[in-house]
């Protein structure tokens, strides 16, 4: 076999690796999220209800921004964990030649000296 489909068929594996991962870590960005969203509200004021009448629809919707972003950041840092992890345990070790042998699996070759 070719280093060529050697490599194509690693990359298969790890796709097919990283997706019962990468469901489970969007299940978890979640929660983490919610709970880090309600933290920040309980240490600021109290949590926000969009269905109370007494608030403006400008603190609902800045609310549900200030959610949203939070959410986006997390699942952001969990994903990108999760696809470094499974990048790391599944990518051919240093002496096999789709990363020019050098040992770094995510800097690419070594510098070449003069």
């Amino acid at each position: 076999m070719s280093s060529q489909g050697a490599e194509a068929n690693a990359v298969t594996a790890a796709k097919i690796a990283y997706k019962p991962v990468g469901l489970a870590l969007g299940v978890a960005s979640g929660m983490i999220a919610g709970v880090v969203f309600k933290q920040e509200w309980k240490a600021t004021t109290t949590l926000p209800d969009a269905t109370d009448e007494n608030r403006t629809w400008q603190k609902d919707l800045s609310t549900a921004a200030a959610h949203g972003a939070i959410s986006a950041v997390v699942k952001a840092a969990v994903d990108r964990a999760g696809a470094t992890t499974t990048t790391r345990l599944t990518a051919p070790g240093p002496a096999e030649p789709s990363n020019g042998g050098t040992g770094h699996r995510d800097r690419g070759p070594a510098p070449q000296t003069p």
